[in-house]
């Protein structure tokens, strides 16, 4: 038996020799030596237009058989539901007022009935058009990429629609998936393994720089495991050291999106497994700021640690992400004062992901983090623009919380993205009662005001 089994034992073990050398030289060659040079052979440019040609037949073939069937096809709305225009609390209720009465409104009382529809009104439009609920909820996508899970329209329209699907899913799943994990396990390992190295030597030039291109050579690795796509503009505006750079926040992978740009030194709180064996790697080659679970909630702990960060010079500039949660790649939302207070230059970056190709956001509330890097990585791909805006400083006379706004409105306008005051909190947390009071305070300030004018009238 022994005799009539080895050839064939051989024979498989060669080719299975042959099919993992095979497989390496082609990682080597075509992704880690890039990688490690930061060049590109455009092969993901030319896959993410091959892939733009046939949504567009699938959709068109969407709408035309639906069309013959007489299926109404669902739209999401892009923008809002309910059409508003930016008028003032005040003047909204003296048109209700006017509206509903003919006396002068001068002569009127301070308080009318008519005032309760203004807030009536105002909650019935929070209900149906919230503005914060929808930024933690998926974009619909109005074409469709292929994967059931980005549009409600799929359903059996052809043979040859359903073929593709078919076809598309084998290549997601048995293609590019095992290629994206085993990227990812090459990129983290190489990681971990070259900054415990880096870490044993002395400090100097000379780590700073190796540390610089193993980060570098590591992060790009990672991105080729999303096969991302990214285009950079404005690379002269890039953070420099000892500045912070803040950025709008969609996905846990936004790190990897800037570190393969560029090195930084991240901020965060220690984690335990493995998480932590990554941090305690990289902290042994660059000045990472990592805190401890009861640190994190010590404010002023955390701005001094941050404070002296920056004012050395020849460290890297700290990547924050002010919102502190993950938002739907449609808007920006409330950034936290912490990071502005602290007199240091800050270097807003834009961060917009084209969601037909893979939605990048984390429902960290609906998907935990393997669950969602899975459906990363069998997505088509992810692709997505960076914007390097012009530094900015806190002005004479401004205060933290006015240095946050207007930087979150030029990250906002740069990234074509909506700019909302609501605080990302909100979605896990019920609404503060200081928002409620805030329009209780302004409808007194209307009556006192109404009141002091007829007084001194």
């Amino acid at each position: 038996m022994e005799l009539f089994f080895n050839p064939f034992d051989n024979l498989l073990c060669i080719l299975l020799g042959i099919s993992f050398t095979v497989w390496f030289t082609l990682l080597l060659v075509f992704i880690i030596v890039p990688a490690i040079f930061g060049v590109s052979f455009g092969i993901r440019r030319l896959y993410m237009k091959t892939l733009l040609k046939i949504f567009e037949w699938a959709t068109l073939r969407i709408e035309r058989g639906a069309k013959e069937k007489n299926h109404h096809l669902y739209k999401p709305y892009s923008n809002a539901i309910i059409a508003k225009e930016p008028t003032s609390l005040e003047e909204e209720i003296k048109e209700i007022r006017r509206s509903g009465s003919n006396k002068d409104l001068d002569s009127a009382s301070e308080f009318e009935m008519s005032d309760i529809f203004y807030f009536a009104r105002r909650g019935v439009e929070s209900i149906m058009d919230d503005e914060v609920t929808k930024r933690f909820s998926a974009e619909e996508l109005e074409s469709w990429n292929l994967l059931t899970r980005s549009n409600y329209n799929f359903h059996y329209i052809s043979l040859r629609l359903t073929v593709l699907w078919g076809l598309g899913l084998l290549i997601r799943y048995g293609i590019l998936l095992p290629l994206r994990v085993t990227l990812a396990f090459t990129g983290v390992g190489l990681l971990v393994f070259l900054t415990s190295l880096i870490g044993l030597l002395p400090n100097g030039r000379m780590k700073n720089l190796l540390s610089e291109k193993v980060h570098l050579m590591c992060y790009r690795i990672c991105v080729r495991a999303l096969t991302a796509i990214i285009t950079y503009h404005d690379s002269e505006n890039k953070p420099k050291n000892g500045g912070i750079c803040v950025a709008n926040h969609t996905s846990p992978i936004d790190v990897i999106i800037l570190a393969s740009d560029g090195c930084y030194a991240m901020v965060g709180q220690i984690h335990g497994g493995l998480m932590g064996v990554i941090q305690r790697s990289m902290v042994k080659a660059c000045p990472h700021i990592w805190f401890e679970r009861s640190e994190v909630k010590d404010r002023h702990l955390v701005a001094k640690r941050l404070s002296d960060h920056v004012q050395d010079k020849s460290k890297l500039p700290i990547l924050i992400f002010p919102e502190g949660t993950c938002i739907n790649n449609t808007s920006v939302m409330m950034f936290k004062k912490g990071s502005f207070d602290i007199g240091a230059t800050v270097y807003p970056v834009a961060i917009k992901y084209d969601p037909r190709f893979g939605d990048a956001f984390w429902n960290s509330s609906k998907f935990g983090m393997v669950n969602y890097l899975l459906r990363m990585m069998s997505s088509w791909a992810i692709v997505c623009s960076v914007w390097y805006l012009p530094p900015m400083s806190r002005e004479g006379g401004e205060d933290a919380v006015q240095f946050a706004n207007r930087v979150k409105a030029a990250i906002a306008r740069k990234g074509g993205l909506v700019d909302l005051l609501w605080d990302g909190g909100l979605k896990r947390e019920k609404v503060k009662d200081t928002f409620k009071e805030e329009q209780q305070k302004l409808y007194s300030k209307m009556l006192v005001g109404t009141q002091e004018d007829r007084s001194r009238s």
